[in-house]
């Protein structure tokens, strides 16, 4: 199938202005770097908003002239603007737009002259593959969009969704439009501005600025657009699966000035405890299925309690760095009758280095156990069962060079030395390190945002991204 046609795009902006800013767009500031680093890291506080703090970064100095010539052709007005475009597309996991956001990034990347490979995925088809992780939004077909820079295998894959969750609750939008880019005070807010079309404008903002300097890189660089993150990764799964590799993988998810190394995993429970109906005023002839559920949930949290101990030192730094929560609870239909069926769906964490069939079994044998010890569970047992998206854990092999060729890309561009650490939830890092691509995590924005009502990017953050995605992919791909 072909292309799909390309999306018209509206021009339309949308800026509050700082005495329409909500309290909740307070965070964060503009930051101006002191008169010993390198450059400010946000040029025109002025035109974004008016609060500014200072903050001392030492950077080192860049090492050549084309780099330098690089980090000057960032222009974070266009980038902005590319963000403008993009989150004004709703891309909802399993929606058409899912399609037009894919095509948006296909447009951007041939304008940057690169091989374009857009192709339409058969969702059924790929569901097939026994390695196949799974999807919770409805989709028979999705979009894939790579592009790469030269002929060759890449020397560094710049990796980004373009899918995002619903939005909520409209009523906790400003004017109860989500996908109309707000910026002031530094920050631009919407949805998928965090998680995270920032980061996917940053890399396109950061291959645009070599382009404009003049910069022609000696090894290929590559970029992989990919859709159902959210629900599972099915996009950068059939991405690998079509054979698009790379020697090293940069997953631009939000990740706060830290590089992410490691990500624990996500798998989804289903429990389906039994119980026995009659009517409310005869309730002790009957068996209530809430109460069986109410009895369980001890149990979970001493199973996440035995599995928070003596954490992986990546993720020692988490209050909980393997949650395990219920999320959703169906019980009964019929206020007057003892329930005889109560559904509860939650999430629950995989380890770093746990093969998910490890983490499973472990949470099946704590239930069974628990329904042993129950008279009536004894006999009616709880029946588990693993809905929705799979996430592995997945982690940067120790010791691969990427880790401080990142760092001093960051450093050297004139952002603040990055804390490496893991993270307590799931992303695409774990399908490109299974595959043996060594894969880590930098991104603008912080997590803490993602999927919120108030979901924002420091516009300095998107700035200092593209200036180090820019050194970086001339350090690893050399210059022709």
């Amino acid at each position: 199938m072909p292309p799909r046609p390309s999306l018209p795009i509206s021009n339309s902006r949308s800026v509050l202005s700082p005495s329409a800013t909500p309290e909740w767009y307070s965070d964060p500031p503009v930051v101006l770097r002191s008169p010993g680093s390198h450059r400010c890291a946000h040029r025109s506080p002025q035109r974004w908003g008016r609060r500014v703090r200072f903050c001392c970064v030492t950077a080192v100095e860049p090492r050549t002239e084309a780099e330098q010539r690089a980090l000057d052709a960032v222009d974070i007005d266009g980038i902005v603007d590319d963000l403008r475009e993009l989150v004004a597309i709703p891309s909802v996991g399993g929606s058409t737009a899912e399609h037009d956001a894919q095509q948006w990034c296909a447009d951007r990347l041939s304008a940057l002259g690169h091989h374009v490979d857009h192709w339409r995925i058969d969702v059924r088809e790929l569901a097939q593959h026994p390695d196949f992780p799974g999807q919770e939004a409805d989709r028979d077909e999705a979009y894939g969009c790579v592009g790469v820079s030269s002929e060759g295998e890449p020397a560094l894959v710049f990796c980004g969704h373009t899918d995002v969750v619903p939005p909520g609750d409209l009523d906790r939008w400003p004017d109860r439009d989500p996908y109309s880019l707000r910026v002031s005070d530094g920050i631009a807010a919407g949805r998928g501005t965090c998680d995270m079309k920032g980061g996917v404008v940053a890399f396109l903002g950061a291959l645009r600025a070599l382009r404009t300097a003049g910069v022609e890189l000696a090894r290929p660089v590559a970029v992989h657009a990919v859709v159902g993150e959210e629900d599972g990764g099915l996009g950068a799964f059939a991405t690998l699966q079509r054979g698009h590799r790379g020697e090293a993988c940069v997953i631009a998810e939000p990740s706060l000035d830290t590089i992410v190394a490691a990500n624990g995993g996500s798998l989804t429970f289903r429990l389906e405890i039994p119980g026995q109906g009659t009517h409310g005023s005869t309730r002790y002839r009957g068996v209530s299925a809430l109460e069986k559920l109410a009895e369980l949930l001890p149990v979970l949290r001493e199973l996440e309690a035995r599995r928070n101990a003596g954490p992986d030192p990546l993720v020692a730094h988490l209050e909980i760095p393997y949650p395990l929560s219920v999320g959703t609870a169906r019980v009964g239909d019929w206020a007057s009758t003892v329930p005889d069926l109560a559904i509860a769906e939650g999430r629950y964490g995989v380890r770093l280095g746990e093969f998910v069939e490890e983490a499973q079994a472990e949470f099946t044998a704590a239930v069974a156990e628990a329904c042993a010890a129950d008279p009536w569970l004894a006999e009616h047992p709880v029946r588990v069962s693993w809905p929705g998206g799979i996430f592995a854990s997945g982690r940067l092999p120790e010791g691969h060079p990427l880790l401080e060729e990142t760092r001093e890309a960051i450093t050297a561009s004139g952002g603040p030395a990055p804390e490496v650490v893991g993270a307590p939830y799931g992303t695409d890092l774990r399908q490109y390190a299974a595959t043996g691509m060594p894969t880590l995590q930098y991104g603008p924005g912080d997590v803490r945002y993602a999927h919120a009502h108030d979901e924002h990017v420091g516009i300095a953050d998107l700035e200092r991204c593209a200036r180090a995605y820019a050194l970086l992919a001339i350090r690893r791909c050399g210059i022709a």
